[in-house]
C-alpha cells in the first residue's frame, strides 16, 4: 500500500483501529458505513460512497402532499385495515395491470412495511403450506438481509449463483434443487441487487414452468421496478411491460417497493401482490399455524396480523396517490429515476478506463443495462482486498461475497449517493489507484 493516498494513510489506519476491525474487506455494510463516517469526520474529506443502496433523489411531492392531507384529516388516530385501505388496494391492482399486463384482484394486493416485510411474511407462510416443503431457494446474487430473515425465522434455505446458468442452462440447475422436494418457495430480484442482471423471457419462462411442475411459490422482488432502462416501461397500458414470471405461472408473489422508484424509502411502504390462484389456494399444512387453510386468509389474518397489525396509515395514502398519478398517465415515475442509469454509465467508464473490469456484464448475449448498481473487480485483488485498498482512496463499496455471489473478486457499487460534482474526484482517485497498482 502506498502512503501518498488521496485520504491520509495514517488517518484511515487510526479509524480502522478504533473500530477494532480485523479486516475492512470482511466488514458488514453497516460497519463500512460507520468506518467511512468516522474517517470523513476525522479528516473533513468527502468519500465517493457506493456502499449503501439508498435513494439519492428527492421523495415524490405527490406522495408527500397526500400524506400531509391524510394527517390533517386525523387518520393517524385510526388503525388501518390489516390488508390495506380500499383505494390503495385498487390502485395496486391497476398498477400491476397497466405496467405489467397482469390481472390481479385487489384482495390479493396488500401494503407492507416496505417490501422487506413482504418477503418476511412470504417466507413464513409459504414454508408452512406443506409438511416437508420448508426451504427457500435463493437465485443469487441477492440482498443479504433476505437470508438473514430466514435465519431469524429458523427457515432453511438453499442458494446458487446464477452467473454460470443463464438461458437454457438455468433449467437443469433449477431441476437439481427443486427435484429434492423440499423447496417451498424461491426468490430472486429483477433487476438484480447487486449485479443488475435482468432475467430474459427465456429464463422467466423456465422459472415459471418449473414452479408449476414442482408446486413452488415464486417470490419476485421488484424493488427496482421498470429500471432496466434499455426498454421504456413508463407508458401505462402500453407494452413493453415490466418482465415477470407472472406471465408463466400462477404460483407467484410479487414484492414491489416504493423506496427506489418513488424515492419514498423513509416511510417504509411497499406492496405484496399475491396471484388470484395462490390467494384462494388451500393447503392443509397451514392449519398447524393458522385458523384457516386458505393461503390468503392465513397471510392476512395470520402472518400480517401477527407481524404489525397493518401498515402505517398515512403512507398508504401517499402510495395510493403516487400510483393513481402513474396509472392515470400524469406522473412518469421512471423518467425521474433515469438519472441513476446516466450516472452509472459515466462511473463505469471511469473505472474501466483505469484497469477495472465489470464482473456481471451481460444478460445472456445482451450487454447489461446501466442502472442503480454495477459490479467491478481489479486484476490481482480479491473483493476483500479491493475494499481494503480503496478505502484509502476515498471510495467505498461492498463485497459481492456477502451477496451469495461466487465472484468473490468483485464489489457492488451503488450510484445513488454519488453526485455528479464528485465525478472529477472519483476519476482522480481511480486514476491514482491505477497508478499505484499497475495491471501486469
Amino acid at each position: 500500500m502506498k502512503k501518498d493516498t488521496p485520504i491520509p494513510y495514517e488517518a484511515v489506519e487510526e479509524q480502522i483501529k478504533q473500530l477494532n476491525l480485523s479486516s475492512v474487506g470482511k466488514a458488514s455494510i453497516r460497519e463500512i458505513k460507520r468506518l467511512v463516517d468516522n474517517i470523513e469526520n476525522a479528516t473533513g474529506e468527502r468519500y465517493v460512497r457506493m456502499e449503501m443502496g439508498i435513494p439519492g433523489l428527492p421523495p415524490s411531492e405527490i406522495g408527500m402532499q397526500a400524506e400531509i392531507e391524510a394527517l390533517k384529516k386525523g387518520v393517524a388516530a385510526i388503525y388501518p385495515d390489516i390488508d390495506g385501505i380500499p383505494g390503495l388496494k385498487k390502485e395496486i391492482s391497476r398498477f400491476v395491470k397497466l405496467f405489467m399486463g397482469i390481472e390481479v384482484h385487489s384482495r390479493g394486493c396488500l401494503p407492507t412495511v416496505g417490501s422487506m416485510q413482504g418477503s418476511f411474511a412470504a417466507f413464513l407462510t409459504t414454508t408452512r403450506m406443506q409438511e416437508g416443503k420448508d426451504t427457500i431457494l435463493f437465485i443469487d446474487p441477492g440482498f443479504p438481509v433476505h437470508k438473514q430473515q430466514c435465519k431469524v425465522q429458523g427457515t432453511p434455505f438453499d442458494s446458487f449463483d446464477v452467473y454460470n446458468y443463464r438461458g437454457e442452462k438455468l433449467r437443469e440447475k433449477l431441476e437439481q434443487h427443486l427435484s429434492k422436494g423440499n423447496i417451498a418457495g424461491m426468490l430472486y430480484s429483477n433487476p438484480n441487487n447487486p449485479s443488475w442482471i435482468c432475467f430474459t423471457e427465456t429464463e422467466l419462462k423456465i422459472i415459471g414452468e418449473l414452479a408449476n411442475k414442482y408446486n413452488v411459490v415464486v417470490m419476485e422482488d421488484l424493488a427496482y421496478f421498470g429500471m432496466d432502462f434499455r426498454e421504456d416501461f413508463s407508458k401505462p397500458g402500453e407494452p413493453p411491460y415490466q418482465p415477470s414470471v407472472a406471465n408463466y405461472t400462477d404460483n407467484y408473489i410479487l414484492l414491489i417497493s416504493s423506496s427506489k422508484v418513488f424515492s419514498y424509502a423513509g416511510q417504509r411502504i411497499g406492496m405484496m401482490v399475491i396471484s388470484n390462484k395462490l390467494f384462494e389456494a388451500k393447503a392443509e399444512g397451514l392449519l398447524r399455524y393458522y385458523g384457516s387453510d386458505k393461503f390468503g386468509h392465513a397471510m392476512v389474518f395470520g402472518t400480517m396480523y401477527a407481524l404489525s397489525s397493518g401498515t402505517s396509515h398515512t403512507p398508504q395514502y401517499a402510495l395510493e396517490a403516487m400510483l393513481k398519478a402513474a396509472n392515470d398517465g400524469e406522473f412518469n415515475f421512471l423518467e425521474v429515476v433515469k438519472e441513476y442509469g446516466e450516472k452509472a454509465k459515466i462511473m463505469k467508464r471511469i473505472f474501466t478506463e483505469n484497469g477495472f473490469r465489470i464482473v456481471y456484464d451481460k444478460d445472456e448475449e445482451k450487454p447489461l443495462a446501466d442502472g442503480f448498481y454495477f459490479t467491478i473487480s481489479y486484476p490481482g485483488f480479491s473483493g476483500e482486498e479491493l475494499i481494503e485498498a480503496l478505502v484509502y482512496y476515498g471510495i467505498s463499496a461492498i463485497s459481492l461475497a456477502i451477496t451469495g455471489s461466487e465472484r468473490t473478486e468483485g464489489l457492488r457499487a451503488c450510484v445513488s449517493l454519488v453526485s455528479r460534482e464528485q465525478f472529477p474526484d472519483l476519476e482522480y482517485r481511480v486514476k491514482k489507484f491505477h497508478e499505484h497498482h499497475p495491471v501486469k
